[in-house]
């Protein structure tokens, strides 16, 4: 089986500050893979490196069987243009901590926005699928509301339903309720969920570990830029063999 992802040797650095040191990582098809670990640790950088918001040091990153951000020709790489990367990321969609919605366009018209505008979607054919996307996420009676008429935790939604709608292979949370009031996070977990059993491709960066326990298929701790620990997530919640894992949870559920 071709992973969907494929990390290798994977660095970042900020400056003097090393991010990313040497990451290597497989996840494939219908996998959903939960990544825990404290802040600083890697883990939004890792995701923004493969929606390409970030670019790689060193090393080669693959996804949904392309190399990112390169051309290879012969023993050469060749950087993409603006245009090739662009259609690249089409195979990501990414919901980031906060919602980045357009605040002057409905809920209807932030999910249609990228099909019509990209994809190239006649409107009428976009605002059915949207509607049908909106509906998925508990939200078909806020197709009118604006952003600013919506809760944390709908903003969130809307904002599911807006990557959902550019049809990815892979989805990646960065830490999608951590901005939201504790009583609206069940909401947006619940549409995880949701995706997760129709199959799709989920990377989840996150700090509900009850979250990572129910649905995870794997679960990966990084730390200071390395992934330490790698497995179900039975063992890496429950019976951790690295003690800065055991250490993490401990924190994490006092």
């Amino acid at each position: 089986m071709n992973p969907i992802v494929k990390a290798s040797g994977v660095r970042k650095s900020y400056g003097a500050f090393e991010a990313l040191k040497g990451v290597d990582l497989e996840i494939n098809r219908a996998e959903v893979l939960c990544v825990i670990g404290p802040s600083g640790s890697g883990k939004s950088t890792l995701l923004r490196c493969m929606n390409q918001l970030e670019i790689v040091d060193s090393g080669a990153l693959w996804v949904n069987g392309e190399l990112v951000g390169y051309r290879r020709v012969g023993p050469k790489l060749y950087e993409l243009s603006e245009r090739e990367i662009a259609r690249q990321r089409l195979a990501t969609g990414m919901v980031f901590q906060r919602f980045n919605l357009f605040p002057h366009k409905t809920a209807l018209e932030n999910v249609t926005e990228g099909p019509v505008q990209v994809l190239k979607q006649e409107r009428k054919q976009a605002e059915v699928a949207a509607r049908e996307l909106l509906a998925r996420v508990g939200l078909s009676h806020k197709c009118d509301a604006y952003p600013v008429e919506l809760s944390g935790g709908q903003q969130q939604r809307v904002a599911i339903a807006r990557a959902l709608a550019m049809k990815p292979a892979l989805m990646l949370f960065d830490e999608p309720t951590s901005a939201l009031d504790p009583e609206l996070v069940g909401e947006v977990l619940a549409v995880m969920r949701d995706l997760a059993r129709t199959g799709m491709t989920m990377i989840v960066v996150t700090h509900e570990l009850g979250f990572a326990r129910e649905v995870a298929s794997r679960v990966i701790f990084m730390d200071e830029g390395q992934v330490i620990e790698s497995g179900p997530p039975a063992q890496v919640l429950s019976s951790p063999t690295h003690a800065r894992t055991q250490n993490f949870i401990s924190a994490v559920l006092s």
